[in-house]
């Protein structure tokens, strides 16, 4: 209903509204819950396109299928302007992290969370006479213990609270918000809002009972089966004993051929001085003589009788396990919810919700997704020279099959489509072509001796030199015929990028080219410079390692904030070393006083904003630094390794900076992610040569 409620009144303001179920039951059966949503608000989307992956598809493998509800939902989000997801439903006892799962899927999808807790225990298992659908109410004090515990997992996932609804609340609005925001539990600008319990929303309906139990309506009109069923009465006693215990709202359970008490609460009914039922069951199957049908044909009641073929105990059990179903529910429940939620939540405070609801969180999963919907958007061609490498070949063909590149791929065609088809890879969109073919190395050995006759080059040394996989594929793309290259997993850093330092060249206002690791964190997305190429910079490299670094993180989304890193802050420290980094710092704000930029400056002050907050107070980047060069590559690189191995993150490159095209280096280690990854960089980069 919450759910509901948020949808009409975005709905009804005029936003384009959608709607998507992560986790769902089975993805083979329709998800009821999620069709009678988009009925009742008219969205168009079908209901296939709205779901992410089953519960067992999380059992069998989590991680893949966060992946996969990241890109359904992304594919579907584009359609609308605000978006409403629905958490899975908790029916799946055999995971308890599922509130973790969920709040790790929220923080996946840059979405914060809508907090619903419930004001009452489900108490199923232990149903009252009075209220069997209703459970006990939770106390303040249980409301706030069970948001603390909630909320805790969300920290953990890294999933942002946008608001907290309690619903089926049985005390006021203000004593929940005084116990929510004590000690500072839940901010000041986070909304909580109170929806109070109402029987009928979570009562059955005489029609709900007949479908469960399998029985038939005989006797009323078909529109009194949704009368709501507040309490059920078993009558395996006397008559008058049956009447004393009449209650309003409730549904009689007689067996059927216990005439008389059928025809007396039949007459209580129409007498009007005993409680108004809301339905009578006759169970045991047995036939209604036809002179007692003559005299209930007789009697004016507007009560339903449903006959069912089970025991009195089996019925009584039915009765009890029986849900009041929101897909199924009557259309004046489903107006009974949106009212409760109109007069409780007021339509402004949901618009500001959806204004406040897109976190600043990116995760790695999110980061490698929109790499790929990057690059599939304008993909470029990418030659990959190491066509004798397994990996090579299998990211390869996942890389064409979500579109992300156009590849060409030097090695033997023969052997590489046998490896390929051995392994079961698709590699049919692929050009491959073979460093040896006479016709380009040729062409190419032409050029190279030109671009390197001022260091004595000769077409018949370059015949020799431009057959090497390095060489071939730099002059690939020097020539056009590719637009960028990733090498590495089988060769040395210096033997991958020694060709492009030759041929490609640096682009004219950079004077060195250096590199830059993506470091996707848990929650946000780093730059760091310069961890794979230049051992010992100077002031005046370094300044420019760092304006370059600002305009790769500005090619994948990232606002610069620039950290030039050193075991001193501020004016506190002196020495080479620092003095270097503090002039490196003052030629970066000459040079290109737009950046924001802070240096020298350790690393926890860069990071941490209340380390920041002392040791740099006022900083425009200290606390909050995105771009982090480090002085040396000793630094560095083992920097980028400690963070990659002890806080998990994921290590995106090196990418090369500063090459007039994008020339790529793999660790020799790398994995058919790392591959993947780097050939979606390196085509984005290759756009933005574009521009």
């Amino acid at each position: 209903m919450v759910a509901l409620g948020l949808l009409s009144v975005l709905s009804a303001a005029g936003v384009d509204v959608g709607i998507y179920r992560p986790v769902t039951k089975s993805k083979s059966e329709p998800d009821a819950l999620l069709e009678r949503l988009i009925s009742e608000i008219g969205i168009t989307d079908p209901a296939s396109d709205c779901v992410g992956v089953s519960y067992e598809d999380v059992h069998h493998d989590p991680a893949g299928s966060l992946g996969d509800i990241i890109a359904t939902y992304n594919t579907l989000a584009t359609r609308h302007e605000a978006m409403v997801i629905l958490g899975s439903d908790y029916t799946d006892v055999t995971s308890p992290t599922e509130l973790a799962y969920n709040a790790r899927i929220a923080a996946n999808l840059g979405s914060s969370v809508l907090l619903v807790l419930g004001g009452r225990d489900a108490d199923q298992y232990t149903p009252s006479n009075s209220q069997f659908l209703s459970g006990s109410p939770r106390t303040v004090a249980d409301i706030r213990s069970t948001a603390e515990l909630a909320i805790a997992e969300m920290v953990d996932e890294h999933a942002q609270l946008a608001g907290i609804v309690i619903n089926r609340a049985e005390t006021t609005s203000s004593e929940y918000e005084a116990a929510l925001r004590e000690h500072e539990l839940i901010g000041n600008d986070v909304p909580i809002w109170t929806i109070p319990e109402d029987r009928r929303l979570v009562s059955p309906t005489v029609r709900d009972l007949m479908v469960s139990l399998g029985g038939r309506q005989i006797y009323g009109a078909e529109a009194d089966l949704d009368n709501y069923v507040f309490a059920y009465i078993v009558a395996g006693m006397n008559m008058e004993h049956v009447l004393e215990r009449l209650l309003d709202g409730g549904v009689i359970v007689v067996p059927a051929d216990r005439s008389e008490v059928l025809v007396s609460v039949l007459v209580a009914q129409a007498s009007h001085t005993f409680p108004n039922l809301s339905g009578i069951i006759l169970n045991g199957g047995f036939e209604i003589s036809p002179i007692i049908q003559k005299l209930i044909d007789g009697l004016d009641f507007d009560l339903p009788i449903v006959d069912v073929p089970l025991g009195t105990f089996p019925t009584t059990l039915g009765i009890t396990r029986t849900r009041a179903g929101f897909a199924t529910a009557p259309a004046k429940k489903i107006a009974l919810g949106r009212e409760m939620f109109a007069d409780h939540v007021a339509k402004d405070d949901v618009l500001a919700l959806v204004d406040r609801a897109k976190t600043d969180i990116v995760t790695p999963l999110m980061f490698e997704h929109m790499l790929m919907q990057r690059a599939a958007g304008n993909p470029k061609r990418i030659v990959l020279p190491e066509g004798e490498d397994d990996r090579i070949l299998a990211a390869a063909a996942e890389v064409l099959e979500r579109g992300a590149a156009k590849l060409t791929i030097l090695g033997d065609r023969e052997d590489i489509l046998a490896r390929a088809h051995a392994r079961d890879l698709n590699l049919d969109g692929a050009d491959i072509i073979s460093p040896h073919d006479p016709e380009l190395v040729e062409t190419f050995a032409d050029e190279y001796a030109k671009l390197r006759a001022h260091k004595g080059m000769t077409v018949e040394k370059a015949l020799e030199i431009v057959p090497d996989v390095s060489y071939f594929g730099t002059m690939m793309v020097k020539m056009g015929m590719a637009d960028g290259m990733v090498s590495g997993a089988a060769h040395t850093t210096a033997h991958t990028i020694k060709p492009a330092f030759e041929v490609i060249k640096t682009t004219p206002d950079v004077s060195i080219v250096s590199s830059v690791f993506l470091m996707a964190l848990a929650d946000r997305v780093l730059v760091y410079g310069d961890c794979a190429v230049n051992p010992n910079p100077t002031a005046e490299q370094l300044a420019d390692i760092a304006i370059t670094s600002a305009k790769s993180a500005r090619q994948f989304d990232i606002e610069p904030r620039i950290a030039m890193l050193s075991y001193s802050t501020g004016a506190s420290g002196h020495g080479d070393d620092v003095d270097r980094v503090r002039t490196a710092t003052e030629l970066v704000r000459q040079r290109a006083p737009e950046l924001l930029v802070e240096g020298p400056i350790q690393y926890d002050a860069a990071a941490d904003a209340s380390v920041a907050k002392s040791k740099l107070p006022g900083s425009s980047v200290a606390g909050q630094a995105t771009v982090f060069i480090f002085p040396d590559l000793n630094t560095g690189n083992n920097t980028y390794k400690a963070v990659q191995r002890s806080a998990g993150a994921v290590a995106i490159g090196p990418m090369l900076q500063g090459l007039r095209k994008p020339i790529n280096d793999l660790s020799r280690g790398a994995l058919v992610k790392d591959i993947v990854n780097t050939v979606a960089m390196t085509v984005i980069q290759a756009q933005g040569e574009e521009q």
